[in-house]
């Protein structure tokens, strides 16, 4: 499919990424505080917000939320409270009523998981489930146990469907799963007050930075930038105080870029010491296990000096411009790499495997810090955004017990120093082109939990 449109004067599709611009100059300790008082109130009017209208009761106001937006406006009397410009307020509400949003649509999913998955519900009965799940009307009535009431047309989709299924017993499944997966989570709560969106009235750029509303009318304070780049939409500010530094991050839209000789199936397994192995024996990002180890036995020395000077300590200031060097470099090689993979696999799609959650320490401290510094969540989260970018589609495929399967026969192997044999027909392989290979063998057969690529919009989240 292209991603072109191919009429003369139509816009390419595109795809969002995450800009970042950086303070030129330390941010005098006055104008960071009234950035962090800015951050505050951000955060108090989102508490306010989850603590009010992330329950089931506040399910119909929701969607669109300008009837939370008009509640916040009219009836809460917060903003006077706190003094809080509305180009903030508003941003702060609707921000919070997108983290509500998103936390019900991961209880959704997750039910729609389970329904599917359970082999006691009839096909019916399960497209009755679906049908409320979907319908945020009838989702609320069955949560609030209300009347069913619903546009004409729908009302009678869902009449149709209610006949061929026990309603009470059903809808008694839906309360009690999300009981289960949302309600026990509790509210959302945010505790961090280092950084706030601003909209496009807010800030102005000029004089070779940029100027940002404060709480005290008709004033703004001046931040010195890096770069000369302006930008006309909403930014979200980044604050360290300790450092007296800011970082904006800004949305941009990109044209997606179609190759017409990316056509491979690629199969991938990412690892700690070398970042990306191919199914054909490729290897990409060699020396990443070399710079995460000496950027933990940094930090590891910085650690053992501070605790044992630290009420002579002056501050940590030096460490976090270093640490931030490290990380800069540790994220260039990393975009490097993943760029040259692209640039050389020409890939139309590429299967990883999912990787487990972070697990609980082993004796080695050593080890154990190494492991908790892998980039692995900065990785896979460039992945996507270059995939994108490039109009390539990344799966990812079934993790589990995939580097102990051997990809010639399915048959169970065992690893030993990076190699892979196997006990049944003695194929042998390097341990991460076995997984590599399986993954492309997984993804060929369809077990796919996850596609992402050119049909998603922005996989950064912006803030």
């Amino acid at each position: 499919m292209s991603l072109w449109k191919g009429k003369a004067g139509m816009q390419p599709e595109t795809t969002c990424r995450t800009v970042r611009q950086y303070s030129r100059e330390p941010v005098c300790r006055e104008d960071m505080e009234k950035l962090l008082e800015i951050a505050a109130d951000y955060g108090r009017v989102k508490n306010y917000v989850y603590a009010r209208y992330s329950g089931v009761g506040s399910l119909s106001k929701l969607w669109p939320g300008y009837t939370v937006q008009n509640e916040m406006t009219t009836s809460c009397g917060l903003r006077s409270q706190l003094g809080l410009p509305s180009v903030y307020f508003y941003l702060a509400v609707f921000d919070a009523l997108g983290d509500i949003k998103g936390q019900w649509t991961r209880t959704k999913s997750k039910i729609l998981e389970l329904i599917a998955a359970n082999g006691n519900f009839t096909e019916e009965e399960k497209h009755y489930l679906r049908f409320l799940l979907k319908v945020n009307n009838a989702f609320e009535a069955v949560l609030n146990q209300r009347p069913m009431e619903l546009q004409k047309g729908i009302q009678k989709q869902h009449d149709e469907l209610a006949r061929q299924v026990d309603q009470e017993r059903l809808r008694r499944y839906l309360c009690r799963q999300v009981r289960r997966y949302h309600l026990k989570n509790g509210k959302p709560h945010t505790e961090s007050a280092d950084g706030f969106s601003i909209a496009e009235r807010a800030y102005r750029y000029g004089d070779h930075g940029i100027y940002l509303s404060v709480k005290e009318k008709r004033k703004r304070i001046f931040v010195p930038l890096t770069d000369n780049n302006q930008y006309g939409s909403q930014l979200y500010i980044s604050l360290y105080p300790e450092e007296s530094r800011i970082e904006i991050k800004v949305p941009v839209n990109v044209a997606v870029r179609k190759h017409e000789d990316y056509e491979g199936v690629v199969g991938a397994a990412l690892g700690m010491y070398v970042m990306l192995t191919t199914d054909s024996g490729h290897r990409y990002g060699e020396s990443l296990g070399k710079y995460q180890t000496e950027y933990a036995a940094w930090v590891r020395e910085q650690a053992r000096i501070y605790s044992r000077s630290r009420k002579d300590n002056p501050g940590r200031k030096k460490y976090r411009t270093k640490k931030r060097r490290y990380e800069e470099q540790l994220h260039s090689y990393i975009n490097r790499e993943l760029n040259r993979f692209l640039r050389e696999e020409k890939p139309g799609t590429v299967y990883i495997p999912r990787l487990p959650g972070p697990r609980g320490g082993g004796r080695n401290k050593k080890i154990n810090q190494s492991v908790s510094m892998w980039q692995r969540g900065y990785i896979r989260g460039r992945l996507v955004q270059k995939c994108m970018e490039q109009s390539v589609e990344l799966a990812e495929i079934l993790g589990k017990g995939i580097s102990a399967e051997c990809s010639c026969c399915g048959g169970a192997g065992e690893k030993k120093e990076g190699i892979f044999c196997c006990r049944d027909c003695g194929y042998t392989a390097e341990e991460k082109v076995n997984t590599a290979r399986n993954a492309l063998k997984r993804g060929a057969e369809g077990k796919i939990i996850r596609q992402t690529g050119h049909r998603d919009n922005c996989p950064d989240k912006f803030r």
